[in-house]
């Protein structure tokens, strides 16, 4: 059984307009469950009245997408116990297609050995397009910048079928993300402390290092809106991005590589820094300065899970944090499309 869980935070718009799909594209394959994180707009009174075949979970306040799904899915456990083979987690501005759970749970089903898998994600505006969110799956470069395949930085690919093979990834899109409930519970779900942002890709880097494979099934289509929450260039979100991702690195990354890595980080992060600034984009400046700021401040909070990562760590290198600059290839070398990129 697939529960299929929506973590909403005043979405009621949101939902009103893509349950239908997902009420729809799950059935007979996955219970449709809204989570939600304490909304003070209409989402509660709105499902019960035009959706009530759908299971609500009511979690006591907003405690962010990482810990909102921690929350859920403890409280999904306690109230059903351990039912649920594979947990889905999928934003609210997700529009599913008729039947793209089947690729996902047949994949899952026939290779133990993966933990976790994502469906293709088109833009929803552009139904043409890969979307920005996950396309047609993660990695990241060797300073811990993420990227897909069909989508580098801002540029998303027009889908032309060139990503259909199922792949080996390095991260599942949080987007619509479906994992084994027993690799949920035994890396210990989403780190909650990073509140939205980088989240999944530590999770799924955890996974990883412990040789669990991740990979997209593009058989399987969903299209996104994406930004639903913060806008691309809004600075909340350049912080969050900035400061969980340099904790993200100092949890995972091999002991020989950690110093180099970061170093380069700082460097860069001084220069992107300064782009803003030059275009008198102050507020995005000061996020990433406070970010790395509150990095340092609370990384020694990050200590024993260094430790337990390292531990833990089975597969090293990973195959799929590619051995590249992603800045170089993108800005020195105009290389836009994932397919252009070195395949090491």
């Amino acid at each position: 059984m697939i529960a299929v869980v929506i973590l909403n935070w005043n979405g009621s718009a949101m939902m009103r307009r893509f349950l239908p799909s997902v009420i729809a594209g799950c059935a007979g394959e996955g219970e449709v469950i809204v989570a939600d994180n304490g909304s003070t707009d209409d989402s509660l009174e709105m499902l019960r009245t035009e959706f009530p075949e759908v299971r609500i979970l009511a979690l006591d306040q907003n405690y962010g997408f990482a810990e909102g799904y921690n929350q859920a899915f403890k409280k999904l456990e306690e109230e059903s116990g351990p039912n649920y083979e594979y947990l889905l987690l999928l934003n609210s501005d997700v529009e599913c297609t008729d039947g793209w759970l089947r690729p996902l749970r047949e994949y899952m089903d026939a290779h133990p050995d993966c933990a976790a898998c994502q469906p293709k994600v088109r833009a929803e505006w552009d139904r043409s397009r890969l979307e920005y969110a996950g396309a047609c799956g993660g990695f990241i470069d060797r300073d811990g910048y993420p990227f897909c395949r069909g989508r580098i930085f801002g540029v998303a690919e027009e889908d032309k079928g060139q990503y259909d093979t199922v792949a080996d990834i390095f991260w599942a899109t949080g987007a619509a993300l479906m994992i084994r409930a027993k690799d949920w519970q035994e890396v210990g779900g989403l780190d909650g402390r990073f509140f939205a942002h980088n989240e999944e890709i530590d999770l799924c880097w955890r996974l990883r290092s412990r040789s669990r494979r991740i990979v997209c099934v593009p058989q399987s289509v969903v299209y996104h809106v994406g930004g639903g929450t913060l806008p691309q260039d809004n600075p909340r979100k350049t912080y969050l991005n900035f400061r969980n991702n340099l904790t993200m690195l100092y949890k995972n990354l091999p002991e020989g590589e950690m110093q180099r890595v970061l170093r380069r980080r700082t460097v860069l992060d001084w220069v992107a820094a300064l782009q803003f600034m030059a275009k008198l984009d102050f507020a995005n400046a000061r996020a990433i300065f406070r970010a790395r700021r509150d990095y340092k401040a609370w990384r020694r909070d990050f200590e024993a899970d260094r430790r337990a990562n390292l531990a833990a760590m089975v597969v090293n290198p990973i195959p799929e944090r590619r051995d590249i600059s992603l800045l170089w290839q993108y800005y020195a070398r105009g290389r836009k499309r994932y397919q252009q990129l070195p395949n090491r």
